[in-house]
C-alpha cells in the first residue's frame, strides 16, 4: 500500500512540476521546478529498487546540471524588452 501511495505522489509531482517547468514565466522558477522533477525521478527509481540510478540522478542531474543552470541565468545580464 506504501508503495502505491509513494509511485501516486512522486508521479504526479513530477508531472506537475514538469509541466511547471514549460508554463513558468521566469526562468528561474522553471529551473527549480525541474530540479523538483529530477528528484521525483530519482524517489520513482529507489522505489524500482534502483538506488545506484537514483544517486546518479540526484548527483548528475539534480547536483550539477541544475548549479551549472543557476550559474548561468546568474551570471548572464538581462536585456530590456522593447
Amino acid at each position: 500500500m506504501f508503495d502505491l501511495l509513494a509511485f501516486l505522489v512522486l508521479g504526479l509531482t513530477a508531472i506537475v512540476s514538469s509541466i511547471l517547468v514549460l508554463e513558468s514565466k521566469e526562468i528561474f522558477h522553471s529551473a527549480l521546478y525541474l530540479a523538483l522533477m529530477f528528484v521525483c525521478v530519482a524517489g520513482l527509481f529507489i522505489l524500482l529498487n534502483a538506488e545506484f540510478l537514483a544517486a546518479i540522478q540526484i548527483l548528475i542531474y539534480a547536483g550539477a546540471v541544475i548549479v551549472l543552470i543557476l550559474f548561468a541565468i546568474m551570471l548572464t545580464k538581462r536585456g530590456e524588452a522593447k
